[in-house]
């Protein structure tokens, strides 16, 4: 009877493990050159360009430098930037949550229309968007004689700059959002509910302590697109200096003037900015993992 023993039965698991390693497991030569491939794309593509930016910027003197990021225009362009991005960023995170939220923990007629609508800047040209704008807002557009009778102004004025800035950088924090809840399932809600909480104290007891460092992620990429936008902020814009110039724009006309040294010296705080928000980004990525 000992005869119909299968000995070959327990090597079976360790067999199996050895094929996932040999299917995951690359030669040392092929991890190397991976790695080096990338590297080089990095150099080529990030690196290089981003050390060209502050030499150019710093070539002329410190003193030049400082001029040029001084100067009323860029501070101008500074001040437009950041006002551009403070009321974009508070409104994008507000329809973000509250779009997230929807979309994941409830179920209605109109879901699917709501979720392409928020993927809609995403295939949809930002200069483009930018003359919707136009159309709908300018003198000539649909809303354009009442405006001019109330003596409002949107186009080639601040209100168009932030209206584009919005529609841009408004799937952000939404996109950001929605897996995380829907993975998150509504457990704790309902759990929350049946405890006696109210809408918005589930709201802010339950399902924001649970997001808070997704929708920070969120914030974060949502005000890196808002102060770099330049396709439809240069539609509406009318490029008027010291008005309604943004930094990106005022980049492109110092750079069309040949005021090289100007330029590269505006692109480096835009440069600066990108490197605040990876630092950022990488530090709520660590924090989230753990």
């Amino acid at each position: 009877m000992t005869a119909l023993a299968l000995p070959s039965q327990p090597a079976a698991p360790a067999a199996g493990a050895r094929r996932i390693d040999r299917a995951t497991a690359e030669p040392a030569w092929v991890r190397l050159a991976l790695i080096g491939l990338a590297l080089a794309f990095l150099t080529t593509f990030l690196f290089v360009p981003l050390a060209a930016v502050f030499y150019e910027a710093l070539r002329k003197g410190v003193v030049v430098y400082a001029r040029a990021i001084t100067e009323p225009d860029a501070l101008a362009a500074v001040r437009l930037t950041l006002l551009a991005a403070a009321i974009s960023v508070p409104l994008n995170l507000v329809f973000g949550v509250a779009a997230a939220w929807a979309i994941a923990k409830f179920e209605f007629r109109g879901k699917n229309v709501l979720v392409t609508l928020i993927d809609l800047p995403f295939s949809v040209s930002p200069v483009i968007a930018g003359l919707i704008y136009v159309l709908v807002f300018g003198l000539q557009g649909w809303l354009g004689e009442t405006l001019r009778d109330h003596d409002l102004k949107v186009i080639f004025a601040v209100p168009g700059i932030v209206l584009a800035t919005v529609f841009v950088t408004f799937p952000f924090v939404a996109r950001e959002l929605i897996p995380l809840m829907q993975a998150q399932g509504v457990e704790e809600e309902e759990a929350a509910v049946v405890l006696g909480a109210r809408g918005w104290q589930v709201l802010w007891r339950v399902t924001l302590p649970n997001v808070k460092w997704g929708l920070l992620y969120g914030v974060i990429l949502c005000n890196a697109r808002a102060m770099g936008e330049f396709g439809a902020v240069s539609v509406v814009s009318g490029h008027i200096r010291g008005m309604t110039n943004t930094l990106p724009l005022h980049v492109e006309i110092l750079y069309n003037e040949y005021q090289f040294a100007a330029a590269f010296a505006a692109a480096s705080l835009l440069a600066l900015l990108a490197l605040v928000t990876l630092a950022l980004k990488a530090w709520v990525e660590r924090r989230f993992s753990h």
